[in-house]
């Protein structure tokens, strides 16, 4: 028998999230210490669905789901979202796999009682290869629920066995520049997992991020108070489980790229990238993902590494590897819905103006001038 309960994230216990994520598909975006810190910071308003076998004794966790409680304007119903905070770049339950296909039926249920809860739900960044994705399909077509699949896509992803390039061009180019580097000085890769130096070092990154594009178009994390805060509450409650790191790439004790890390099960998420401009010839932040790959492989404890990145980033250039992607709306109850029509239009209107937005960039940038014809013996 499972049985479902709604809290606060301060009620989702570490101790059995650790068991769970030990044995189901992970999600280091659920975990409950990222949690507690978006409801703290007063950076969402979360609502955690834990799911329990209540035959084993004692009970045991096989499902934990964080979504996101927010009204997007003024009038409009309120939603749910499933990434739990802005900046969670995945929003895949985490799921004991046995039990997936009762799980998912009870969390929706829960939903659908509870009146406090909305009952449309945005799924942004949904894994649809991991086992809780066809089961809330299932789910959802089986109680007549609504459903909108507003795209797939496919994500940069690396296993040991399968998804890093050892050859071709890419692996050339990193060589050259990786030799082009090591020629300035002393080059290093350190990685320290501690709370202490994982704070540390996401201050350097926070500084080489300000310092380039992002602080130039005023989207880096220091440019909003909120976010430079959460972020770096974030980060240290992570590292304080061992669930986050800062990697970064020293040329002469001198950090030039660094690499925010997270870690859920054998699975690792390179959550942030920043580098120093000045060094950008070197392509600092594409060495610094190839390099702590490699190492994160050897070392034994990871077997995946999760990109937390669009298809077209230069990740893509240095995996093969891919994870297949969905983004939905759905509603929970049976039968239409006014709250589900209004937040269909409203994600297929938002994804019209990105399309148009690329359009415009796209005929805006400057192309490339057309070769000069060779003169002609006898013209001016």
């Amino acid at each position: 028998m499972i049985s479902v309960t709604i809290c606060s994230p301060e009620r989702a216990q570490a101790a059995p999230w650790d068991d769970l994520a030990r044995r189901a598909s992970p999600n280091v975006f659920m975990n409950p210490a990222a949690l507690r810190t978006a409801q703290s910071c007063g950076f969402a308003d979360v609502r955690v669905l834990l799911a329990w076998d209540e035959g084993a004794s004692p009970r045991r966790l096989v499902g934990l789901w964080a979504l996101r409680r927010r009204v997007v304007a003024p009038l409009l119903p309120a939603i749910l979202e499933a990434l739990p905070f802005y900046y969670a770049f995945l929003s895949s339950p985490v799921v004991d796999p046995a039990f997936a296909g009762q799980v998912m039926p009870a969390f929706l249920a829960a939903i659908e009682r509870d009146p406090a809860l909305p009952k449309v739900i945005t799924l942004k960044s949904l894994d649809a290869e991991a086992p809780s994705y066809a089961a809330l399909r299932t789910a959802l077509t089986g109680k007549g629920g609504e459903q909108l699949e507003l795209k797939q896509f496919a994500r940069p992803f690396a296993s040991k066995d399968h998804g890093v390039k050892h050859s071709g061009a890419t692996r050339k180019k990193l060589r050259q520049d990786w030799n082009r580097l090591s020629a300035q000085g002393a080059v290093e890769l350190l990685n320290d997992r501690s709370e202490a130096a994982a704070s540390a070092a996401f201050e350097i990154f926070l500084a080489l991020e300000a310092g380039g594009w992002k602080g130039k178009r005023g989207t880096a994390l220091t440019c909003d108070p909120a976010d430079a805060r959460f972020t770096r509450e974030l980060i240290r409650a992570l590292a304080a489980r061992g669930d986050a790191s800062v990697a970064l790439l020293r040329v002469d004790g001198k950090a030039i790229a660094a690499q925010v890390l997270m870690y859920c099960g054998t699975r690792a998420y390179t959550w942030k990238t920043g580098y120093d401009a000045k060094f950008g010839k070197f392509s600092p932040g594409a060495l610094l993902i190839d390099k702590l790959t490699e190492q994160l492989f050897a070392e034994g404890a990871i077997e995946t590494i999760d990109s937390c990145s669009v298809q077209d980033s230069f990740m893509a250039q240095l995996w093969s590897g891919r994870r297949s992607m969905v983004d939905l709306v759905v509603g929970v109850g049976p039968g239409r819905s006014f709250g589900f029509a209004v937040e269909a239009a409203r994600q297929l209107g938002i994804a019209r103006l990105r399309e148009l937005r690329n359009r415009l960039r796209a005929f805006a940038a400057p192309r490339p001038a057309a070769p000069k014809k060779p003169a002609v013996a006898g013209q001016a």
